[in-house]
């Protein structure tokens, strides 16, 4: 299955982010990311199948750390992207995680990402715009006020 996306607002925002260090620029990124992907790991952890440990829901996050394991496996199949920033969404480093979602010779698959990506991924792309706008303006006012307080602590010193 292909899947067609078109945006836009995009360049005018990565044409606001340049006005910032790239460590700044990086920073906004991530937390508008964040931010944007946050509803889809809720929902992904609200399709979780419960069982009676109940680890794998509460496992499912948004956030830009993997485990060890998907560290190497992320690295062999992007080891040539650029990418500046990433965030990942799914079910933490469970043995079972995978299991539950594409199934095994012993019990069939219960997705709850898949159904979760089809649901939010366009309404994700479209709050990714909203967030990065939103912390380009607020890393816009506090870039300012922190290079004066930096400079006022300069001076006293």
């Amino acid at each position: 299955m292909k899947l067609t996306v078109r945006t836009s607002g995009f360049r005018e925002l990565d044409a606001a982010l340049k006005q910032f260090k790239k460590s700044t620029a990086k920073g906004v990124m991530r937390r508008a990311l964040k931010a944007a992907a946050q509803p889809m790991a809720d929902l992904g952890s609200s399709l979780a199948p419960r069982g009676d440990t109940e680890t794998l829901a509460p496992s499912v996050t948004a956030g830009a750390k993997l485990s060890k394991r998907q560290k190497a496996m992320h690295r062999k199949m992007f080891r040539s992207d650029k990418a500046s920033v990433e965030m990942f969404v799914g079910a933490g480093p469970l043995s079972s995680a995978h299991n539950q979602e594409f199934g095994n010779i012993n019990h069939g698959a219960q997705p709850f990402m898949r159904p979760a990506w089809d649901r939010e991924a366009k309404p994700t792309l479209a709050r990714l715009g909203d967030e990065m706008g939103k912390e380009i303006d607020k890393t816009a006012k506090r870039v300012p006020a922190r290079a004066a307080k930096l400079q006022r602590k300069d001076y006293q010193l």
